[in-house]
């Protein structure tokens, strides 16, 4: 656990995630599938989505959460690129912020306890980031720390109304 205060509010705590936060992480999650491309669920999941990638810890797959003042600010996770057994050493990294939490630094401080569990995970080699477009914040904040466009898939997703296209990041530890 560490306490951070990003650029602006109260004192954060970063935290490896627990059962108890997954209603507030469905808070944040849910209001993300109504209001932005930040996921491509359309439907709200729940705790219940979010309880199955915090039963899936170790290995690399990671929940961080991020608290001040009694509330959840936002959450960051790695978990598994790919089903296929090749695909091991690669996570897929997600941040997620509640909408007050936004723009003051928090992502960052939230990625930078990711990626420093990720870069000393023996068993991880890279991490991979696939940002809908366009959302100039999340690739700020995937540049600032250490990603690297790799590609784009056009017209990939279909949300509100729309076709949508992805930009894939990639982070190559040995190389930050």
């Amino acid at each position: 656990m560490s306490s951070i205060a990003p650029d602006s509010g109260p004192p954060t705590v970063v935290r490896d995630a627990t059962p108890a936060d997954l209603p507030a992480m469905a808070e944040i999650y849910d209001d993300q599938v109504r209001t932005s491309l930040a996921t491509f669920d359309t439907e709200p999941r729940g705790a219940a989505y979010l309880g199955e990638k915090l039963a899936t810890t170790g290995g690399g797959n990671i929940v961080l959460v991020a608290w001040a003042d009694g509330d959840l600010l936002g959450y960051a996770f790695s978990g598994p690129f790919r089903p296929r057994p090749a695909y091991d050493g690669t996570k897929e990294v997600s941040v997620y912020l509640a909408e007050g939490a936004r723009g003051r630094g928090l992502g960052r401080t939230l990625y930078a306890a990711l990626l420093a569990r990720l870069d000393a995970a023996a068993d991880v080699h890279t991490q991979v980031a696939v940002i809908a477009l366009p959302n100039d914040a999340s690739v700020a904040l995937h540049l600032a720390c250490g990603f690297e466009r790799v590609g784009v898939l056009r017209e990939v997703g279909h949300k509100f109304g729309r076709y949508v296209d992805t930009a894939w990041y990639q982070r190559m530890p040995s190389q930050n």
